[in-house]
């Protein structure tokens, strides 16, 4: 490759000197040369990103992991997926750990990806100010995402890439042992309940996943998107503040 390199060099200078009227090469055009060597340099490195899947990767005992900081320590080099040749930050999840809230949402975003937070963005500021709304605070209750890495561009995970995550999710709610779950869109949705739902199917009612109550909204990126959707969103979030002052009143 070093002598493609020097040939596109040489003939970039000789071009520069003498102009593209004077620049004539019998054997090979630069245009023809950089395309070669871009192609071969786009080649090389899906060849890297290849080879990388699977190497530093997860404990083989991650699932037996008995907390939530030795999950992520065992989690945290996942390279399972494609996603984690591309991300900058393995986006475990922040929170109390012993709250009995958890909210999942999709896939981190650019600013999660890039800090190791989940939902700090944009949307993560309105769901703050949701939380905020019904008196609880971001360090009162626990987040995470279905997936872990940022897709690129932001599009919606595959369904590998749900595969492949999921259970480290699982993993996460069984340490965490929440009482409640608040799943934010339909991937959360659709990944927890393994089905194809729509929005108006299962927003406002309480549902169960493994054995815990699961409430259902609006992702707060569709809220910005969407302003009316704000009112259902309130009431969905009001439903979660009661049921869980009455079941901290049963329970204190």
């Amino acid at each position: 490759m070093s002598e493609l390199i020097n040939k596109i060099y040489a003939n970039l200078n000789y071009q520069k000197q003498f102009g593209n009227l004077l620049y004539v090469d019998k054997d090979v055009k630069v245009k023809d040369l950089k395309n070669e060597f871009i192609n071969e340099e786009v080649v090389i490195k899906k060849e890297v990103k290849s080879n990388n899947i699977s190497k530093n990767s997860v404990d083989k005992n991650w699932d037996k992991s008995e907390s939530l900081d030795i999950l992520r320590s065992n989690i945290h080099n996942c390279m399972e997926c494609e996603l984690g040749a591309t991300r900058k930050s393995f986006v475990f999840g922040s929170g109390d750990p012993k709250s009995k809230i958890l909210i999942i949402g999709e896939a981190p975003g650019a600013d999660e990806d890039e800090q190791g937070v989940p939902f700090i963005g944009r949307a993560g500021k309105l769901l703050t100010k949701i939380l905020e709304a019904i008196n609880f605070s971001r360090d009162e209750v626990y987040i995470a995402n279905i997936i872990k890495c940022r897709p690129p561009e932001n599009r919606r995970p595959t369904k590998d890439e749900v595969d492949q995550c999921e259970p480290y999710l699982k993993k996460q709610i069984e340490l965490l042992n929440p009482e409640f779950i608040l799943a934010l869109g339909l991937t959360a949705v659709n990944t927890l309940l393994k089905g194809d739902y729509k929005m108006k199917d299962v927003r406002g009612k309480v549902l169960e996943y493994e054995g815990r109550k699961l409430l259902i909204t609006y992702h707060p990126a569709a809220l910005l998107r969407n302003p009316t959707w704000k009112r259902q969103a309130w009431e969905d979030v009001k439903q979660l503040r009661a049921m869980y002052d009455e079941y901290m009143g049963k329970n204190s």
